[in-house]
């Protein structure tokens, strides 16, 4: 108890808890994106069921791995490594070494489900005569959920060790982690509906999305082969494509508007006879 009191009363405490808020919120839109897609295939009365429990697997992932610290840090220990060295730098020296942890597998396999999920989902909204079942629709509803819920599990699992290692990075006491977690995951949790009905409604919105989670796993890959790309690239891009989307937006939505002004109302239209 009087530790906690202490670490209350450190404002490195406290800025390191607002960074790493900050940090959490940031990594969580991936995870955030990924469930509203997959929700918004679900039918309506199970998409807000299928967030939460989303997003309540992804607390209670965090958490789990938190209280393992030990065993999360060893996941970045070389298991092995190829003979292969790579390129040679301007210092004759390897650019990169395929050497591999357990992160980096976990983070290659995430990557590949990611570009192949999404891969998946364009096609599926681009394909002109997507192919129907005929299975009985009850069971291809419960199928469908629960391939969801195991799909969402397996992404929480490849960005809860992405954000506990970044919270280890960021800060060595366990309490600001936990409650840099919770918070992060309630912001979440709240902005869960608010995103999906909003992806749900725009379908150019939808696309951009899976062009997102392309680019994330993309990443994901390049990070578990050695070749870190800065978050800040990542999301930057994301931040502009959103803007110039939301311009779009705007510019159809006024187009629209000008077309309910100038077409004329209640004018019968001319008949063959006000011609002559």
């Amino acid at each position: 108890m009087e530790s906690l009191l202490a670490l209350a009363a450190n404002p490195a405490a406290w800025a390191a808890l607002i960074t790493l808020i900050v940090m959490e919120v940031v990594l969580g839109i991936d995870n955030l994106v990924f469930i509203s897609i997959l929700s918004n295939k679900l039918p309506e009365h199970q998409r807000a069921k299928a967030r939460r429990i989303g997003i309540s697997l992804a607390l209670i992932m965090r958490l789990a791995l938190l209280s393992t610290l030990a065993f999360i840090v060893g996941l970045t220990q070389p298991v092995f490594e190829l003979p292969w060295q790579g390129p040679l730098n301007e210092h004759g020296q390897p650019a990169f070494e395929l050497s591999f942890s357990w992160r980096d597998l976990i983070l290659i396999v995430g990557g590949l489900f990611l570009v192949w999920k999404a891969t998946t989902e364009i096609h599926h909204n681009v394909d002109v005569q997507p192919t129907e079942t005929l299975l009985d629709k009850k069971k291809v509803v419960a199928a469908n959920f629960g391939a969801a819920i195991v799909q969402i599990l397996m992404l929480d699992i490849v960005f809860s060790i992405d954000s506990i290692l970044t919270a280890v990075g960021m800060t060595e006491h366990l309490p600001v982690m936990v409650i840099a977690v919770v918070v992060a995951v309630g912001v979440m949790l709240v902005a869960a509906n608010p995103l999906a009905n909003f992806i749900h409604k725009n379908p150019t919105i939808v696309m951009l999305a899976l062009g997102f989670l392309l680019m994330i796993g993309m990443t994901l890959i390049a990070d578990g082969f050695g070749a870190h790309v800065p978050k800040g690239y990542i999301y930057a891009a994301m931040a502009f494509s959103g803007l110039v989307e939301g311009l779009n937006m705007a510019a159809r939505n006024a187009a629209r508007k000008r077309e309910a002004l100038v077409k004329p109302t209640g004018s019968a239209p001319p008949t063959s006879a006000s011609l002559h």
